[in-house]
């Protein structure tokens, strides 16, 4: 449903499946007392958490291991007006069990950056939210432009 404001509420499962089409997101998280936001490419995996890998040592596995985090992807298209936007909040851990790792090694996501000693993350996904904007353009007069044309 639209509500006056143009964006449609996206169910959980429809959020999931936008999710699983984009390969980067950005993990939302604190860092010596202030929000930090970091792009990072991901996959999601079968109980639909959010798994990244990254380097055992690095400042996000340090800040994020053990805490509550927000992970957010979208995709827009600026000329149609359109787009969509995905929050999943949840607790992350570094996966530490051997045969978990062993089958994210192959089935989970790849870093794309080069890495030592790589680590799998995982956000589960304990609250999952989403909103969509139509194409607005053929129902909603685009907005006046200041300082107006003359």
């Amino acid at each position: 449903m639209f509500h006056n404001d143009g964006f449609r509420a996206l169910d959980r499962q429809e959020c999931l499946r936008l999710l699983a089409k984009v390969p980067v997101g950005r993990v939302v998280y604190t860092r010596h007392a202030l929000p930090a936001v970091l792009p990072v490419n991901f996959s999601l995996d079968a109980d639909a958490s959010v798994l990244l890998c990254t380097t055992r040592g690095s400042d996000l596995v340090r800040a994020i291991d053990g805490v509550v985090v927000a992970f957010e992807a979208d995709e827009f298209d600026a000329e149609t007006r359109s787009g969509w936007s995905v929050v999943v909040t949840g607790r992350a851990s570094v996966v530490t069990d051997p045969t978990e790792h062993a089958r994210l090694w192959q089935a989970g996501p790849q870093s794309w950056m080069p890495l030592r000693d790589p680590v799998f993350v995982r956000i589960d996904s304990e609250v999952v939210t989403g909103r969509e904007l139509g194409d607005r353009a053929a129902s909603v007069e685009a907005p006046p432009r200041y300082p107006p044309d003359f």
